[in-house]
């Protein structure tokens, strides 16, 4: 895995990051979006463009992907005050520290019958990125907290469109609706009538505050390794669970074996994929024993499988928290 310089357009840096083995830039970073209209993560064309704040300040990112799947590279190109900084982080953002030498693909493939006959097949280009942004991050999770997806993902619209900073280049050099998500005293200012009218209840929103007040302590966490003491650090946020960690640390530190535990699907779609039938936490801790320390990796070789559960009953239905 190397950088190399790259055509740098004016106003802009630029460099380009070698995976040295196939790679999906799509179905890596894919998951640091929050639903395909979130603010601060668009896709436009072949390119992907990202907005956040580093210590140097804003930057706008723009990844996009050159080359066939098993010798391409990543062309990264940034915006702004903190573009020498965006560019810094661009390996670890796409996975490079991500290290797979642990996980058994082919005896992995072996246990999933039924993912074969259907002729599902498991990205060999996956990585599991880490953003290091804790932040973004944590109130992300925390809007996501026991509601629909459909609810948080328009929260998160609606209070980075309304409370965020245009994002460098935006309406020039990139999208026009690419924003920046609040700074800690942005999230802070955000009245209490607008988490209504975001449909968020007072308890995501105060847990969000109380992160915002920790906020320089959280970033710390960012240049510790995904363990313990980060999983402390954020625990010691009240409001932040098990759940809300496990989310946490899966997209900052990439870890390879944080199971989102309690979380409304995930069980019911692991025991679909790995027999069949549906289970509940238990179950899924008990299916995914074998791949302890890889557990997260298991979960994301499932989705990027094309896999999806069977749907039967009612679905969740979003609450209107606005009509409270």
């Amino acid at each position: 895995m190397t950088i190399v310089p790259a055509v740098v357009p004016p106003g802009a840096e630029a460099t380009e990051w070698i995976p040295g083995g196939p790679y999906n830039l799509a179905g890596t970073v894919g998951t640091l979006q929050c639903g395909a209209h979130d603010p601060a993560f668009i896709v436009q064309g072949p390119d992907a463009w990202l907005a956040f704040r580093t210590v140097d300040g804003p930057a706008t990112l723009a990844l996009r992907q050159r080359g066939p799947l098993n010798d391409s590279r990543i062309q990264a190109t940034a915006w702004g005050p903190g573009a020498a900084r965006a560019l810094e982080s661009v390996p670890r953002l796409l996975g490079a520290d991500d290290d797979w030498s642990a996980f058994d693909h082919a005896e992995f493939r072996a246990t999933l019958p039924e993912l074969a006959r259907k002729g599902r097949y498991l990205d060999p280009g996956l990585r599991l990125p880490a953003c290091g942004r804790m932040l973004d991050t944590v109130a992300r999770a925390i809007l996501e907290q026991k509601v629909t997806g459909i609810e948080a993902k328009r929260a998160w619209r609606y209070l980075l469109t309304r409370h965020g900073d245009p994002a460098p280049g935006a309406g020039d050099v990139a999208p026009a609706g690419l924003r920046l998500p609040p700074t800690a005293e942005q999230w802070r200012r955000i009245p209490s009538w607008e988490w209504h009218r975001a449909g968020v209840d007072s308890k995501r929103s105060a847990t969000i505050l109380k992160a915002a007040l920790v906020a320089t302590g959280l970033e710390r966490l960012a240049s510790l390794p995904g363990g313990d003491a980060v999983r402390a650090g954020l625990r010691s946020v009240p409001g932040i669970g098990v759940w809300t960690v496990a989310e946490v640390v899966q997209r900052t530190h990439g870890c390879p074996d944080s199971i989102s535990v309690g979380d409304y699907h995930l069980a019911a779609y692991v025991g679909a994929a790995l027999t069949g039938r549906r289970t509940d936490d238990a179950g899924m801790i008990e299916l995914l024993e074998p791949w302890k320390g890889q557990r997260q990796r298991v979960v994301r070789s499932l989705y990027s499988s094309g896999f999806r559960k069977p749907t039967f009953g009612p679905r969740l239905s979003p609450e209107d928290h606005r009509r409270r």
